[in-house]
């Protein structure tokens, strides 16, 4: 019997994740399929439990529910301490944050040394979580959100500073990393922070994998940034999982080959 897998959010339509997924699967005669379901605020619970009577095996979570997830689910440690996850196995019902490597993967590929770095990480929800939750023991972290309230809120959680947005003209990073949907097809095509903060940083990480040339990427290369990739993360991250959902090693070579074939269409 097929087994079915699948990601949950709002929006999902831009979602590659059942393109890597099913490539992996296919790669691998795997007897299973992955979906992508839309998913609004306040029907996740619903949503959870209905795709665990269901008899769907594993979901990857996104925009908006990561943290709302890591509440209904059985989290492990390290969702615990992040406060939100983006994997759930529906046969345990147990959740766990695969971000994190992908975050750290994403960084090593990019060839971005993260030790001792001053790291500005823009947003506070689930991916800024983890993105602070895997830097802050590396370097020196900073977090900056559009609502200042719920910034400070994270950067007491983590032992990080908060800068609030007017605050970054007369600061300087190493890393800025995006961790917002800013620039992401059907959001705003913006910069997340002032072009002067980005000119005097060496390196650029934006998570927004569609498009993967976002403004700041832009900006960053004019600068001379180096460039750490959101399809990378998008990679890794959904590499992890796979483990999870299927025990198996997940061929990442044949799942970035079709996230960036994909790209290359909608392009």
């Amino acid at each position: 019997m097929t087994e079915v897998f699948g990601v949950i959010g709002h929006p999902i339509k831009h979602s590659l994740s059942p393109v890597m997924h099913n490539a992996a699967f296919r790669h691998l005669n795997y007897d299973g399929i992955y979906l992508a379901f839309e998913v609004r605020s306040g029907e996740l619970e619903s949503a959870l439990n209905g795709a665990r009577a269901l008899g769907i095996r594993g979901l990857n979570i996104t925009i908006p529910h990561k943290e709302r997830a890591a509440e209904i689910l059985t989290p492990d440690r390290a969702v615990e301490e992040i406060g939100a996850c983006n994997t759930a196995d529906l046969s345990e019902w147990r959740c766990y944050n695969t971000d994190v490597h992908g975050v750290l993967m994403a960084l090593r590929e990019a060839g971005i040394d993260i030790n001792g770095i001053r790291v500005l990480v823009v947003g506070a929800g689930g991916a800024g979580k983890a993105c602070i939750y895997a830097l802050r023991d590396a370097g020196e972290v900073f977090v900056t959100n559009r609502t200042a309230e719920r910034g400070r809120e994270v950067a007491r959680r983590f032992g990080v500073e908060f800068i609030e947005m007017e605050g970054l003209a007369t600061q300087s990073f190493d890393l800025i990393v995006n961790a917002t949907p800013i620039g992401m097809k059907g959001f705003p095509d913006t910069l997340p922070v002032p072009e002067e903060v980005v000119r005097r940083c060496s390196a650029v990480f934006d998570m927004v994998y569609n498009p993967p040339e976002t403004r700041l990427v832009k900006v960053g290369r004019k600068y001379g940034c180096r460039i750490a990739s959101g399809v990378d993360m998008l990679i890794y991250q959904g590499a992890k999982a796979f483990e999870i959902f299927t025990g198996l090693k997940a061929p990442v070579d044949v799942m970035k080959r079709a996230v960036v074939s994909e790209l290359e269409k909608l392009a």
